[in-house]
């Protein structure tokens, strides 16, 4: 890790902190779309685990509905915790290259669609059951990619919470599916020292970001704070799904044999 490399980690996770702040999500995909090119999917996701952790035990437990928010969605949160576990085992023995592209094309088709209709819709009495499934298919996703986006976040959007219930509830989503994953990658002796120290000290400038798009977003109305959200999810889903196949087709070219 070389100075320069360091101080684009630190660059990389002030950036990402700060679109947290705004939209309350987004660290996990802006940090690994710049720093999975440079260092690998892998180890761009054990650099994300501590300031994920840590900046979403601020948004998740401190945003005033707490309580409630357990009641709704422990339904969802503890096959998430199971499902993150066993999926982390698979990615420290897999590639999850393709897996990423193909969330980041699905971030851009639904977000496009979400823009283009006025609401989700709400999963009514269906809730009680799309919970649980929605928790694994969320684990699965983030112990694979790192990301928790699709389809926890799409689903809690679709609940209904508000704008503080929404990011608060995707900072607990956060900290159960980070927290997972950190202890499924420990267990497995996946986790250097080296990394995990600089993961930490990354936790600086994910929080100085963060309390500067917290700012931001005490002055955004609902309306705008809505097209922020999506539009976010459609740049980092063209990114994911960009960045995921040129490395793929970089592979493909460094193993084929030369003629």
């Amino acid at each position: 890790m070389t100075w320069d490399l360091l101080i684009w980690v630190m660059f990389v996770y002030l950036l990402a902190g700060t679109v947290k702040g705004i939209v309350g999500f987004g660290m996990p995909m802006i940090s690994l779309a710049l720093l999975a090119a440079v260092l690998g999917l892998k180890d761009a996701i054990i650099l994300m685990l501590v300031p994920s952790l840590i900046t979403n035990l601020w948004q998740g437990l401190f945003g005033g509905q707490l309580a409630v928010l357990l009641r709704r969605l422990w339904r969802m949160l503890v096959p998430l915790c199971i499902a993150t576990w066993f999926a982390s085992g698979i990615l420290v023995r897999t590639d999850g290259t393709a897996l990423t592209s193909v969330l980041g094309v699905v971030l851009v088709l639904y977000s496009v669609m979400s823009l283009a209709t006025r609401q989700v819709p709400e999963p009514g009495r269906h809730e009680l059951w799309m919970s649980p499934a929605v928790g694994v298919v969320t684990g699965l996703s983030t112990g694979l990619t790192g990301t928790f986006v699709v389809p926890g976040i799409l689903y809690l959007q679709a609940l209904r919470l508000g704008r503080d219930g929404l990011v608060q509830a995707m900072g607990l989503g956060f900290i159960v599916a980070s927290s997972a994953m950190a202890l499924s990658l420990t267990g497995r002796g996946a986790l250097p020292p080296n990394l995990a120290a600089i993961s930490a000290l990354a936790v600086l400038p994910a929080l100085l970001g963060m309390v500067l798009g917290q700012k931001v977003r005490a002055h955004l109305p609902e309306a705008r704070f809505r097209r922020i959200f999506f539009i976010t999810l459609i740049v980092l889903g063209a990114w994911l799904a960009i960045r995921s196949s040129l490395s793929m087709t970089l592979a493909g070219a460094t193993v084929r044999p030369m003629a």
